[in-house]
């Protein structure tokens, strides 16, 4: 051990003699972002809480379904109503879209940005978030916390001048703090940052996100202590692996249940712009509508109000009905699309959390009554339910088995969670784009599913690439306004990705470059077949080496 130690500390000796003291700056600041992104994290967190527990009047927000039942259908139904109507009038102003910014923006800013997100839409979707959590909003709280990481960190990014390996790293740290924070996990929130927003391990990011997202989790513990989200009551065990074909099959349903939620929320938002545009409703109004539906669901199912963690605790320690475990879900399902349809905000982890124990136990309480003599408990299914709906929803794996793990303390059921969450994430990535927010993404024809190869093309705009006109290497001007002439050019603010296809179509070795100048169309120079690829190739080397050093 002693050998070990100095062995440690001549490495730590070589980096800061070699890589000189840039190297633990570098580290220093992981370390700082991770503290204020971890403090963000909390005071969301904690903030939520106060104000639940100011608007609703209940002493224990933990339980809130159980307080809000004894409460007036019309209280339910305003407060809701009352919270959309301030989202609305909040991304209204501050946003030019009313939508609320989450991790798929963060995905976008790492991939597209060098790291950056926005600011002013990103702290008026924190507080829309926040607004829309604490009145009844059917969301979570991670998706809100990782865009206000990403905040901090592009202002960072921006002090420093970082260049975009450095901002994506700083942008890597910021959000496994404030997973780590949310969630007490930091295994999970350094895994999250890499698998879900950088999108690859790259072992010199390794170092400072972990650095970040312990900082993040010793917040969190100074705050709350050293104990886990869910406390399990009644400890699940394998009957001598006989039951992993049940995970299989519980493992495909849950694919299916999380496929079925991310259309929900996808058909939620279509039919949202649809009656928005149809209605000539204000965009500010819409959020209150929805509210005001989620309030009547509320009077009925109180349990869909918040992260839903009473009801996602009575799904992991058996506490409810088969009959109840099927309806919970479903409208659970029915509010999160209405909120997220409706453009309140928040984050679709924890829902996915609550839905999966819920398909868990259902599916448990049945296999369990089948086959009573080779069965354990069917909590064991509420649990391997609960990571397999969430790492399908949030295409991530690896961090998702390790963040249930760490959310109950569990380590025993590993083989269930790995096997149900492994089908699950399988079946769900072929059905949609990977994952709930790449698919985000496709939407907006931003296309980072496929990886930089995809999205490589859109970054890298023609203007950049072209030969001007005057170069030497540049065709004539009388050849580029004759092309011009035929439609075959592409304008100088254009991607690569709008004008391969024109390549492949016209056959030919070059394209006029236009601008609009004084109301018509003026060829500025030539953008080259060859040229385009060495850019392309440059681009993709780049981010290989930035994934493998």
């Amino acid at each position: 051990m002693l050998l070990q130690w100095l062995a440690g500390l001549k490495d730590i000796w070589r980096v800061l003699r070699h890589r000189g003291p840039s190297q633990f700056q570098f580290w220093l600041i992981a370390l700082l972002i991770g503290i204020a992104a971890g403090f963000a994290a909390l005071f969301f967190r904690k903030g939520i809480a106060a104000l639940q527990a100011w608007v609703y009047g209940a002493p224990d927000v933990n339980y809130l379904h159980s307080y809000a039942q004894g409460l007036p259908w019309y209280v339910l139904v305003s407060i809701a109503a009352g919270g959309g109507l301030v989202v609305g009038v909040i991304l209204d102003r501050f946003t030019p879209d009313a939508r609320v910014r989450s991790v798929a923006d963060v995905i976008e800013g790492a991939a597209l940005h060098d790291g950056r997100v926005e600011h002013k839409e990103g702290l008026a979707s924190a507080l829309a978030s926040f607004i829309t959590l604490s009145t009844g909003g059917s969301t979570g709280r991670e998706g809100p916390v990782v865009h206000l990481a990403g905040v901090i960190s592009t202002w960072v990014s921006n002090r420093i001048n970082a260049d975009g390996i450095t901002g994506r790293d700083l942008l890597g740290c910021a959000v496994a703090a404030g997973v780590s924070a949310s969630f007490n996990a930091p295994i999970a929130g350094a895994l999250f940052a890499m698998e879900v927003v950088l999108r690859h391990f790259s072992v010199n990011a390794f170092a400072p996100i972990v650095v970040a997202s312990v900082a993040g989790t010793v917040i969190n513990r100074l705050e709350y202590g050293d104990v886990t989200e869910f406390t399990l009551n009644t400890p699940g065990a394998l009957q001598f692996y006989v039951e992993l074909p049940a995970f299989l099959i519980l493992g495909l349903i849950c694919g299916l249940v999380a496929v079925a939620l991310m259309r929900a929320i996808f058909f939620a938002d279509k039919v949202g712009n649809a009656v928005q545009q149809r209605l000539s409703l204000p965009r500010w109004l819409r959020p209150a509508v929805s509210g005001a539906m989620l309030g009547m669901i509320a009077v009925w199912f109180p349990h869909v109000i918040g992260v839903g963690y009473e009801t996602t605790v009575l799904a992991l320690t058996g506490g409810l009905l088969l009959g109840q475990a099927v309806v919970f879900t479903v409208v659970k399902t029915a509010a999160v699309a209405i909120t997220m349809g409706g453009r309140m905000g928040g984050g679709v982890f924890s829902p996915s959390l609550m839905i999966g124990a819920l398909t868990g136990l259902a599916f448990g309480l049945i296999a369990t009554s089948v086959l009573p003599d080779v069965s354990g408990t069917h909590t064991l299914y509420a649990f391997a339910g609960m990571g397999a709906v969430a790492a399908a929803v949030l295409g991530a794996p690896i961090s998702t088995t390790l963040i249930v793990f760490e959310l109950t303390g569990d380590w025993q059921i590993g083989l269930a969670v790995m096997v149900s969450v492994s089908m699950s994430t399988a079946l769900a990535s072929r059905m949609v784009d990977r994952s709930f927010f790449l698919t985000q993404l496709e939407r907006r024809d931003i296309h980072c599913a496929a990886g930089p190869q995809a999205y490589l093309l859109g970054m890298i705009r023609a203007g950049a690439v072209m030969r001007p006109m005057g170069d030497s290497r540049c065709a004539s001007l009388e050849d580029c306004e004759a092309l011009a002439e035929e439609g075959l050019c592409v304008r100088a603010a254009a991607s690569l990705e709008a004008a391969m296809p024109v390549f492949d179509r016209a056959d030919t070795a070059y394209l006029p470059v236009v601008m609009e100048d004084g109301g018509r169309e003026q060829v500025i120079g030539a953008l080259y077949h060859v040229d385009a690829l060495k850019a392309y190739n440059r681009a993709l080397a780049a981010t290989a080496a930035e994934e493998h050093r």
